[in-house]
């Protein structure tokens, strides 16, 4: 079912056939608004309202698009793909902090059906990036939290259509058009993450990301590379574990896992595996 505002763009307008077609439970009821402070603003008042899980939000605009570390998601009305979805999961709490990684991966994999040259992977935590350029982010909250039934909710952000960015961003940021290779309607772009993220996320809820491991390897764009955190710990990035966290080879030979938090690449260094 698709509840559906005026002022969206033609490409988004199949969004509910698109979805339904493929026979998960995430998005079989969307929500297409024209404008919104946020979807996960949405999706967070929802939850509250009772929504179900796999409710789904998509908006043409925010005016307060968030992303991680507090920073604003700027995106140009009809060019992005801004949506979140509702979950509602009965799982261990220590098997939250995977499905963040697990919502990137699969957003990295969709993007990578459409602009084939261009090789998107994952910056750990949930940062999609091309060359050094980002072209999506994923956005997790808890919206509740009882001893297994955990309310969270995902917002993603993904660069479509852009082909000119404001000043700030035109050496960081990037788009699925940008890229070359076949530009979708937004409506299958949506389709095709949640179909990947609907498929294995009853499976890392409860069982962590080994079941994922080789594709998460395949999508790891940090690995072998020299990385600081925020903190000023640093050292070369030696994979992401199945409870998400990532494993970062010091100079001394020890192994730090870190957690959580934004890591920066450490530039002409000479990265060791």
């Amino acid at each position: 079912m698709i509840q559906e505002s005026p002022g969206v763009g033609p490409d988004l307008q199949g969004a509910a056939d698109a979805v339904a077609a493929r026979g998960g439970e995430l998005g079989r009821l969307i929500h297409v608004v024209s404008r919104a402070t946020s979807t996960n603003d949405l999706a967070k008042q929802a939850a509250r309202e009772g929504a179900p899980h796999g409710s789904t939000w998509v908006a043409e605009e925010q005016s307060d698009g968030r992303g991680r570390q507090g920073r604003r998601w700027t995106a140009v009305p009809g060019e992005s793909l801004l949506f979140s979805i509702l979950l509602r999961i009965e799982s261990e709490a220590r098997h939250l902090p995977p499905i963040s990684v697990l919502a990137g991966l699969a957003v990295t994999e969709a993007i990578g059906r459409y602009t084939r040259e261009s090789h998107p992977v994952l910056k750990w935590p949930n940062d999609v990036v091309i060359g050094e350029r980002k072209v999506a982010g994923v956005l997790v909250e808890a919206s509740g939290s009882g001893p297994r039934a955990h309310v969270v909710v995902v917002g993603i952000g993904i660069n479509v259509y852009t082909r000119v960015f404001p000043p700030e961003l035109a050496s960081i940021a990037t788009s699925i058009a940008l890229e070359g290779g076949r530009v979708p309607k937004r409506a299958d772009l949506l389709a095709d993450v949640l179909e990947r993220f609907d498929r294995d996320l009853p499976l890392v809820a409860n069982r962590g990301l080994g079941v994922v491991a080789a594709r998460l390897l395949a999508f790891d764009g940090l690995r072998g590379r020299s990385v600081r955190s925020t903190e000023g710990d640093e050292g070369v990035a030696a994979g992401i574990d199945e409870s998400g966290c990532l494993h970062v080879r010091r100079v001394d030979g020890t192994v730090a896992r870190w957690a959580a938090g934004e890591v920066h690449l450490v530039r002409g260094a000479n990265a060791a595996s």
